[in-house]
């Protein structure tokens, strides 16, 4: 769930806080970086179980409409139960894994903010994909299928309301949201009939590898402070290091990190991915000065032997 990218992300994300708190402690750090990598698997299951809770509204609304004193627009519908008989809708609503997941856990956001939930599903109803799905009486799982990745992608993913919920909850979500959701429509347009309950709990990390990368960038990407600022200090003659933006600079010592340490990572993977972050956080200009930057000294530590990488995919 969790790419390479997303980590390095997290990692710039924790250096940059410690920067604006003026905290030196490395193992707050350690902990901040472990609780936002941690955090975003506890946005996923909010955004998973947010389809989950729409479909106990949308039956509890059906229930309602039975009794003949009550009005209610999916009267005009040959079967009233359709969207919440979605067969992809209980795939997620009857998921006894994501139950346990939410108990365990104590997720209770929705039923104590149960306004979000009837929001979204007011938004849904009055969609026209769901008012074309409900002109029939039945479906095939293809068309369910399709029908909760149209309303995933066009009404709860963009809906500015849970994104203002998540950001006041925590800050480090405002970031994780793009990639949860994109997670999530992936695993939708994925999904089969056929699938076990843990097709949706997917781990956060591949491998206890990747949590081990995470720690060791921050670290010696922190306790090499010093050396890395003369390193880019050194390809930067006419700059004082003031005028390099804060995210750029931390950039730049991460990936000078990551070109000396680790040698399993070749260094166009490293390059490039820095380069795309840098062109997501920085300004529009940053790339092209870390590209700069990060060229000469890859050049430099090639002829001076620094550069010691091995391993599949290296050129």
């Amino acid at each position: 769930m969790l790419t390479r990218r997303h980590i390095r992300v997290k990692v710039m994300q924790c250096i940059y806080a410690l920067i604006q708190s003026k905290d030196d402690s490395l193992e707050k750090q350690e902990k901040f970086l472990e609780d936002s990598i941690g955090n975003m698997y506890t946005l996923y299951l909010l955004m998973l179980s947010l389809l989950k809770e729409v479909h106990h509204f949308a039956a509890s609304q059906v229930a309602l409409s039975s009794k003949k004193y009550l009005e209610n627009a999916s009267d005009d519908f040959p079967n009233k139960e359709k969207f919440f008989r979605n067969k992809v809708l209980m795939q997620i609503a009857e998921n006894s894994l994501l139950k346990e997941e939410l108990e365990q856990r104590k997720l209770k956001n929705w039923y104590l903010n149960e306004e979000y939930v009837k929001l979204i599903y007011r938004a849904i109803i009055e969609s026209k994909s769901y008012i074309a799905y409900m002109q029939t009486p039945t479906s095939t799982y293809e068309e369910d299928k399709q029908l909760i990745k149209t309303l995933f992608e066009e009404i709860i993913a963009p809906n500015e309301k849970i994104y203002d919920y998540f950001e006041d909850d925590k800050l480090t979500w405002v970031d994780d949201i793009p990639i949860v959701n994109t997670f999530i429509l992936k695993q939708l347009k994925k999904v089969k009939e056929d699938k076990q309950p843990k097709f949706f709990l997917p781990r956060l990390l591949k491998d206890e590898e990747d949590m081990s990368y995470a720690k060791q960038l921050l670290t010696k990407t922190l306790l090499n402070n010093a050396a890395w600022e003369k390193e880019i200090e050194g390809k930067t003659p006419n700059w004082d290091k003031d005028r390099i933006a804060d995210i750029d600079s931390i950039l730049l010592k991460m990936a000078i990190c990551e070109l000396l340490n680790f040698p399993s990572i070749p260094e166009k993977v490293t390059i490039n991915e820095f380069l795309e972050i840098a062109k997501e956080y920085s300004t529009p200009k940053s790339s092209i000065f870390i590209n700069g930057i990060l060229d000469k000294l890859v050049k430099e530590y090639k002829a001076e032997g620094k550069l010691k990488k091995m391993g599949r995919g290296l050129l």
